[in-house]
């Protein structure tokens, strides 16, 4: 719309003018939006691959693979209706989610597949499709809905945080929620239609074999060797602290916009002249890099109250070229470098930035840096002390690459101290002689030139030649009642005096501000080694205070708000569990599920060597709805097995239980793996991508990509170890009685009706 307005523009443009665009971040959004699109298509082409060559029956595969667009054109259309539009964080939430969305198609189907197997037509076609999807239709459904429910704590962020990461839950939601519809809905349905005709049983499926044989006899092994098993997961859980503690902190990955802002600043004080000097001075070496398409440098600020910006502050937009473009091995980090080192100008504190990341941080905090000091206090002239001091320390903590500390009464005043008796002499007020300080030298609006439907106020004040300097000032004249003119310096002193150039307060108290670039270094780990520092080295006055901004400020807002809503909502997940197990046991079993999966996650960052994030907490929690799914897969196959043996009076004795534990995990392998690999490769084309907005999403995928993985390695170890124990227990010790009301037929092996008593 901006775009067409200005060409409407071009035709009333008077001859010789024209509007040449400096900055334009739509390149930067259509590129994100883009490579996300691109990385949805790859994302679906791998997960319908895995599905294909898992099932080995393409009907199959297609039930499968239709649930994905389905739920994607069910969350598009929602958020069509709630005005969500279409940008990196919206359509980041279906792109991991995509490998998630086929979960409860995949295990229907599989488990059709089984029951078709085993039946051998002996039964009405519809009534097999019927039971196999009754029989892990609750569960599949409990499982979505749970990790739709883990996404409860990013609806609860808030500020810039909530604004960020809500449109990507939202989507996540929606898409998930459609797919668990679907799943109890549609694809049952299209498994009665499409599963028919010859289906390779799965003892003859090479995927299959594979995963069977090599976990059965880790399984057996785990089974026979509980408690080892379980004092292996408690050792591995607790070294998981050892790479947590070397993780940095930081609110969010840095997003490559393509571009770069240098806003440099200068001591208070540096005249227009100079500055405008100063700006083309700084553009021309900066176009000197290869690197860059063009520069724009500005400075002075708009008439306006929300741009508040002091003369001694510049900014210059530079737009780079394409990479592609730029000098053999050349990164983003090392052009920085190399333009700061030419840009050492004395007096002048550099700071490297990006366009759109500014303007959201000056907004919100009014930092411009990735860090900031805020010192509140009553007193100017010590506030501007206790900032020179915090600059002078925080010069000499490692990982500083700039610092500087607004002068807060470092501008330069002419004040005028009017002479009551001299001016009583000759017939004069104060107001008298200030009526002419303001219109001589600061001007009066008297009158307004009408010109059809435009007014121009007419303003007079003496010309620059009269005004720039003391000497002057102090020989302008003044009208007295008598009709004589006096200079100025008959009745008041002029002296330069120094003072505020801008006033700063927050919440009704002066503020003094340090700015703060950083260099190799996360902010979380900054911030404490420098706040050690200074509450080491520097005392403040009573009655002062000295807070962290910037980054710092969004990274620990977000991070006291989950400390409240992550426990929740596990509670919520533990509520939801429990309804679908009925039994407690089983709920913390597969609640203990989710510290496996945190085992993956973790060390995955650290081999990345990605810093903890809001991002990566985004992926965590979205890894914990996915890693209680594989436990209750775990879970719900070992327990249909146990059942079914049990009520055809199988199980005599421990060893039974071990075995049907072992036989209905084992032989379930295959859903199970197709659920994890599928919702891995879906993550896949986003770990590989290098395009725009490619460093936020990989900081989200990370955690589900080694989480799933330890979560599914653990998961089918470690459960059915814990949970052989728990029907051990119950067998031998409660020894429920099992009364069953129509005996599963040999073949067909279902079981129609189950009550227990005690």
């Amino acid at each position: 719309n901006v775009k067409k307005k200005l060409e409407s523009l071009k035709s009333g443009l008077p001859e010789g003018v024209e509007i040449v665009p400096t900055y334009d971040r739509s390149g930067l959004i259509v590129k994100a939006v883009d490579n996300l699109k691109e990385k949805l298509i790859e994302e679906g082409i791998a997960v319908s691959i895995i599905c294909i060559l898992f099932l080995l029956h393409l009907r199959s595969a297609f039930v499968a693979i239709v649930v994905i667009p389905l739920s994607v054109l069910i969350a598009f259309i929602i958020m069509n209706q709630q005005g969500l539009n279409a940008n990196i964080m919206s359509l980041g939430g279906i792109a991991i989610a995509i490998g998630a969305l086929i979960d409860g198609a995949i295990v229907m189907i599989e488990n059709a597949h089984q029951h078709l197997a085993k039946d051998k037509g002996k039964k009405n076609h519809w009534q097999i499709i019927y039971e196999a999807a009754s029989e892990v239709g609750p569960a599949l459904f409990f499982s979505l809905l749970i990790m739709t429910t883990a996404f409860l704590p990013v609806f609860t962020l808030q500020a810039q945080e909530g604004r960020l990461f809500s449109p990507l839950a939202f989507t996540w939601t929606y898409s998930l929620f459609a797919a668990a519809l679907l799943a109890i809905t549609l694809v049952p349905v299209l498994m009665g239609y499409f599963i028919r005709g010859r289906i390779l049983p799965e003892k003859y499926n090479p995927f299959s074999l594979l995963f069977t044989w090599i976990f059965k006899p880790i399984i057996w092994l785990a089974l026979r060797m509980k408690l080892v098993v379980i004092i292996v997961a408690i050792g591995l859980t607790v070294a998981t602290v050892i790479p947590l503690q070397r993780l940095g902190s930081e609110f969010m990955p840095p997003l490559n916009e393509g571009d770069l802002l240098y806003m440099p600043t200068t001591l208070p004080g540096i005249s227009i002249t100079k500055a405008k000097q100063l700006v083309q001075q700084t553009d021309k070496i900066i176009k000197t890099f290869p690197e860059v398409h063009h520069v724009f440098g500005k400075i002075g600020r708009a008439e306006t109250a929300t741009d508040s910006a002091p003369l001694s502050m510049l900014e210059t937009t530079i737009t780079l070229k394409p990479e592609s473009e730029w000098r053999e091995g050349m990164t983003p980090k090392k052009l920085i470098q190399e333009m700061d080192a030419a840009l050492k100008i004395p007096g002048v504190t550099n700071a490297w930035t990006m366009p759109i990341k500014t303007r959201i941080d000056m907004l919100s905090t009014g930092i411009k840096t990735p860090v900031g000091i805020k010192i509140a206090g009553n007193d100017l002239k010590i506030l501007e002390k206790l900032g020179r001091e915090v600059e002078s320390i925080i010069k000499t903590v490692p990982g500083t690459l700039s610092v500087f500390s607004e002068r807060v009464v470092g501008g330069n005043y002419f004040d005028f101290e009017i002479n009551r008796d001299e001016a009583a002499r000759y017939g004069l007020t104060v107001g008298d002689i200030q009526d002419v300080i303001q219109t001589a030298i600061g001007g009066m609006n008297v009158s307004t030139v009408i010109q059809g439907l435009e007014r121009y106020p007419i303003n007079v004040r003496y010309s620059r030649g009269l005004r720039d300097d003391l000497n002057k000032l102090q020989r302008v004249l003044i009208p007295t009642p008598r009709g004589e003119q006096i200079p100025m310096a008959q009745v008041a002193k002029i002296v330069i005096k120094k003072g505020p150039p801008v006033i700063k307060t927050e919440n009704a108290r002066l503020n003094a501000w340090v700015y703060i670039d950083l260099k190799d270094i996360d902010v979380g780990t900054y911030v404490e080694n420098a706040r050690t520092i200074i509450e080491e080295q520097l005392t403040l006055p009573a009655g002062y205070t000295l807070a962290w901004s910037g980054q710092y400020e969004y990274m620990q807002r977000a991070k006291e708000r989950l400390k409240v809503v992550v426990p929740l909502t596990l509670l919520i997940i533990f509520v939801l569990l429990y309804m679908n197990f009925q039994r407690m046991p089983e709920t913390i079993i597969v609640m203990l599920s989710l510290p496996l999966a945190l085992i993956g996650g973790i060390w995955f960052l650290y081999y990345l060597k990605y810093e903890l994030s809001v991002a990566v907490a985004v992926g965590f929690i979205a890894l914990a709805g996915v890693a209680a799914e594989i436990g209750v897969l775990v879970l719900v196959y070992s327990n249909l097995t146990f059942e079914r043996r049990l009520a055809q009076g199988e199980i005599q004795n421990g060893g039974d239980v071990l075995k049907a534990v072992l036989d209905g995990t084992s032989s379930r392998i295959r859903p199970i793996m197709m659920t994890v690999i599928s919702t891995i490769g879906g993550l896949i084309p986003i770990m590989i991508g290098t395009g725009t907005g490619s460093e936020v999403m990989k900081r989200i995928a990370a955690p589900m990509v080694g989480g799933m993985v330890s979560a599914t390695l653990l998961n089918l170890i470690v459960l059915p170890a814990l949970y052989a124990m728990v029907l051990q227990y119950r067998f031998h010790f409660q020894k429920p009685k099992y009364q069953v009301n129509k005996i599963p037929s040999e073949n067909s092996k279902e079981i129609k009706e189950l009550t227990r008593t005690t």
